[in-house]
């Protein structure tokens, strides 16, 4: 081929280029085949100490009867969808970062308030041009906490106590309290709640209903004596608003659950050590509530939005795990699995090792090697990767509880939310736990079983764990695709 001929082909194939892509059309052209128009994606790394659980199914429940425990098999199908999982139950540490943030944004808008300085450097109220924004505390601007002056003294230890009995100097957990927002997607796209009538009701045959539905919301504040006040209003929709749900919660764990779990039993170093002792740094966080668990969660999400700025806003929230997923991850996906692991013991036959931390005798806790809670990941993990989710300690799920659960839940990512209002009976304020704890016997730890507590308890033997939904294919789906290699 000469080099006439060679110029000739490449503006063929330009000529062609050009002519199909008039027929295929382009976004803003007046026409041509309809070829979609792609959206926006991103790979999602993996969360720090989170592991992925792909999609799948399972039996879950119990798979056969058990008449030693009076137990029926009513295992029933579900499918969920895949999710990244904290590979162990939150330390500590962890919690402890939580309980720090709020005690340093308590100091830093108090430094930023006239009665301890008034330092505008700790709170941004205008943008780089001097437009005013929505206040936010400066979190660039360091804490003095060495060489202060009389005023950033005074803010900084506003936070702390001193201890009357010892005379020590302590964290005030009273002040501890952390405000977050929550918008309710799930109520807010129910047809019966769009604030356009005519989409309500999509049967013509009936008129355009002219009642205005009634939204309940969660609003909470702080009185003049400093109590939390809690409050669920019902009122008619008027907005997109009517979905923002307001929490204030006190974070500090309850430390002397390690007294009150236990009648005559000398606890007491616990109380004064298990949080606040580095040594316990590694340990599964307890005397948390659900309301507490779910706190922090917010927190973590935020924490993690504001480090990736404006892309945080696509970031799946962390949050409990719904039953379904937990007992899904629990179990590894296999059906015949009644613990984590294969078979129906809690120690290996052969060797006689403990697959996990439990109560292995009446009285006896020391035979598996641990006294109380031990150090997360002490234990093998599942097949899955994830470690303690039996024993430990038993862990909050996201699912409220009632005797009919199974009933109410649909087969695809089942999930039972009931947010109790402040006035509802105590009992409508119950919620699921699993996996059991250091202080259970080896069939309360089983995964297929369902045990729960109300969202305000904090007992010495529950903590939690967090889940995020995977955004993106699972594993699985992508080795379909590529013809199972």
């Amino acid at each position: 081929m000469n080099k006439t001929s060679c110029i000739l082909s490449a503006c063929t194939i330009a000529v062609a280029a050009i002519v199909a892509s008039c027929a295929t059309g382009s976004r803003g052209s007046a026409g041509g085949e309809v070829t979609g128009v792609g959206g926006t994606s991103w790979s999602e790394p993996t969360p720090y100490g989170m592991v992925l659980i792909d999609r799948g199914s399972m039996a879950v429940g119990v798979n056969k009867p058990d008449s030693a425990w009076n137990l029926a098999a009513d295992a029933r199908g579900i499918s969920v969808d895949g999710f990244w999982m904290d590979e162990t139950e939150i330390t500590n540490a962890k919690y402890k970062q939580f309980v720090f943030w709020v005690r340093d944004s308590i100091i830093r808008e108090r430094l930023a308030d006239p009665a301890y300085g008034g330092n505008e450097d700790f709170k941004i109220e205008e943008d780089k041009d001097g437009n005013p924004i929505k206040p936010h505390l400066n979190w660039n601007k360091a804490i003095p906490w060495r060489n202060p002056n009389e005023d950033e003294l005074r803010a900084i230890e506003s936070v702390y106590r001193t201890n009357p009995i010892t005379g020590a100097r302590e964290l005030d957990a009273t002040q501890m309290n952390y405000r977050y927002e929550i918008y309710n997607h799930t109520e807010a796209a129910k047809r019966k709640n769009r604030l356009d009538p005519k989409r309500r009701i999509y049967n013509t045959d009936l008129p355009v209903p002219t009642a205005v539905p009634q939204i309940s919301k969660d609003t909470a504040y702080i009185n003049d004596e400093g109590e939390i006040i809690r409050q669920t209003i019902t009122r008619g929709l008027t907005g997109d608003y009517d979905f923002l749900n307001t929490y204030i919660v006190n974070v500090y764990p309850d430390t002397t659950a390690w007294v009150n779990d236990f009648e005559n039993a000398y606890n007491e170093p616990y109380v004064r050590m298990y949080f606040s002792h580095g040594g316990y740094s590694d340990y599964p966080v307890v005397g948390v509530s659900w309301e507490q668990a779910n706190a922090f969660a917010n927190w973590r999400t935020e924490f993690l939005r504001r480090a990736l700025g404006k892309e945080g806003v696509y970031v799946e929230p962390y949050r409990l795990p719904t039953e379904a997923e937990w007992e899904y991850a629990a179990r590894a996906g296999i059906n015949e699995n009644m613990y984590p692991w294969d078979g129906d013991l809690a120690l290996s036959d052969d060797k006689g090792c403990f697959y996990a931390n439990f109560k292995p005798n009446e009285g006896n806790y020391v035979r598996d090697g641990q006294l109380i809670t031990s150090r997360v990941g002490t234990y093998a993990p599942n097949d899955f990767g994830l470690y303690d989710m039996a024993g430990n300690v038993s862990e909050w799920t996201s699912t409220a509880y009632t005797e009919s659960v199974a009933r109410l839940t649909s087969d695809l990512n089942p999930e039972y939310r009931y947010d109790a209002a402040q006035e509802d009976p105590y009992k409508m304020k119950r919620k699921i736990v699993r996996g059991g704890s250091w202080k259970d016997v080896a069939h309360n730890i089983r995964s297929d079983l369902r045990m729960w507590e109300y969202q305000n308890e904090q007992r010495s033997y529950i903590g939690f764990r967090c889940v995020r939904t995977h955004i993106g294919f699972a594993r699985g789906t992508k080795l379909k695709a590529n013809g199972g290699k």
